[in-house]
């Protein structure tokens, strides 16, 4: 019997999974694991960059979420709704996808009170293609059992059973340690027994082998600004969250084997395909009856008269080529678009760089207006810019005047529609020099020798790099336990996501609602 892990977090938990999304998918298949499912805090932030490693690899993608449920509607934000439930919901098609994108993104644009939160209104609404599993401790029925609540435990595992269907199951773990889960697996087992809803075994995985505790207790202690020796703080140390193999799996639930079982049989039930790496552009109003390349044509061919007193062979040859090749590839509307939003900035007297990179060597986009570099004068290559025989999306960079750089994002809401242009997010990832402050200043050791061990390390060098190269450094690491206990832990933390920000300009703009398909904040 084999095991597939449904209940996974990652790094992209912010300051709670330890785990990078290479080494989730490797160790999966050092099992030799079919499947596996991330299911991040909130957040789908690494859900395609998953799908793609775990393609790779030949292992089954399922692309999960572990939503924070309020139970007084996630339009309330008041105190008493401070309690939020954990709920384990896994995407079995494309359908469910879609479903799980606005979930995530509702609960950030209508139900964010500290948490991003989903409700039981917006469940029923976006349920389908979707498995439900009851989720960790956390969970609603698991904190109703602990209160000894069996007949509101009863309801609810009733009430998820009438939206879910077959695709609802009652989450056990193996955690002996962890208080409050035996007696949680022995009310769900009886519950299974009694309403015939089937169990599945999970592990809530927050990081990779068991040696990995300490490094995520200091984690959660970054995440609270607390120390490691604070009694108080939020701590997971009363048992492992590792990434269990299927023999401790099995052996764990040696007396409920089914619940093992039925890891596989959701693992076969889940089969999303995401077509990836097409180009999806909106369109600029054009003329009537012109499509996309005749318009462009159109008023490149005005352009280059205003660029051009007389046009000689030469230049049409050029100009023609290059519609060509666009023609071609495909790429009409996203000329289209660029040139749009580059003109009205000029028009409204927003400064626009001339045009720099490879985008130079294009006469159409010189013509367009979107660049102010004449190739033709001074030789610039179109084939560096666009080639036809390795076609990819163009890259043309734009310079904004910062100070009013909004206005271009504004006015591109304006036109594409505000449901279809975003801002882009982008983390910040736990580098080598704060990765040391951080370590020795939860684990309650003195600021001056932290800053002292942490400046001994080159700038944008890996803390392995730096003990190759920096003597100041690897001579404190030989010689100070101090140095030997926050660098170990340190490269478990070194280059992790710590924090999610806005992108200081790229921005997406979609065919259509982005939230169809893309999860939003």
């Amino acid at each position: 019997m084999n095991f597939v892990h449904l209940h996974c977090h990652s790094h992209y938990s912010l300051l709670d999974g330890l785990a990078r999304l290479p080494d989730l998918v490797k160790k999966a298949k050092e099992f030799k694991m079919p499947a596996l499912a991330l299911t991040d805090h909130g957040v789908m932030y690494g859900a395609i960059e998953f799908y793609q490693l775990a393609k790779a690899e030949g292992i089954k993608p399922i692309i999960g979420l572990e939503a924070y449920l309020t139970p007084l509607g996630r339009h309330q934000k008041i105190k008493e709704d401070e309690k939020k439930f954990h709920l384990t919901l896994l995407a079995k098609n494309f359908t469910g996808y879609q479903n799980l994108v606005r979930l995530c993104s509702l609960a950030y644009l209508e139900g964010f009170y500290y948490k991003p939160r989903i409700d039981e209104e917006i469940l029923k609404k976006y349920h389908s293609g979707l498995i439900c599993l009851s989720g960790c401790l956390q969970g609603e029925i698991p904190q109703l059992i602990l209160a000894k609540k069996f007949e509101a435990a009863k309801r609810k595992i009733l009430f998820y059973r009438e939206i879910f269907g077959d695709d609802f199951y009652l989450e056990i773990m193996p955690f002996k340690n962890l208080k409050g889960q035996k007696e949680v697996n022995e009310a769900l087992i009886k519950f299974s027994s009694e309403l015939k809803i089937p169990l599945v075994a999970t592990c809530d995985v927050h990081y990779l082998n068991k040696e990995d505790q300490e490094a995520h207790e200091v984690l959660l202690a970054i995440q609270t600004k607390k120390l490691v020796s604070d009694k108080n703080r939020l701590s997971m140390s009363q048992d492992f969250f590792h990434f269990q193999s299927p023999e401790e799996i099995i052996e764990a639930f040696r007396e409920v084997p089914e619940a093992v079982e039925n890891t596989l049989k959701i693992a076969e039930k889940c089969n999303l395909e995401i077509k990836l790496g097409r180009v999806q552009l909106p369109k600029i109003n054009s003329l009537k009856g012109l499509d996309s390349f005749s318009y462009l044509k159109k008023i490149a061919s005005q352009g280059l008269s205003r660029r051009y007193k007389k046009i000689d062979e030469k230049i049409r040859s050029r100009f023609n080529y290059e519609l060509e090749v666009i023609r071609k590839t495909g790429f009409s509307d996203y000329f289209l678009i660029v040139a749009d939003i580059v003109n009205w900035a000029k028009r409204e007297g927003i400064i626009v760089g001339p045009g720099r990179g490879s985008a130079v060597g294009s006469l159409v986009s010189y013509a367009l207006g979107i660049t102010e570099v004449e190739p033709l004068k001074y030789g610039l290559l179109f084939e560096r810019f666009l080639n036809p025989e390795r076609v990819s999306m163009p890259d043309i960079d734009i310079d904004f005047d910062d100070q009013r750089r909004d206005e271009v994002i504004e006015y591109t809401k304006r036109k594409f529609g505000k449901d279809q242009v975003a801002r882009i997010i982008t983390f910040g990832t736990m580098a080598a020099r704060p990765a040391i402050r951080d370590v020795g200043r939860v684990l309650g050791i003195s600021y001056n020798f932290c800053d002292r061990l942490a400046k001994t390390v080159p700038q944008n060098l890996s803390l392995k790099e730096a003990l190759k190269v920096s003597p100041e450094f690897f001579h404190l690491y030989q010689t100070e336990i101090q140095a030997q206990k926050i660098v170990a832990i340190a490269q478990k933390l070194e280059g992790i996501a710590r924090h999610a920000s806005v992108h200081a300009c790229g921005v997406a703009i979609s065919p259509f609602p982005l939230i169809e398909k893309v999860p939003l904040q």
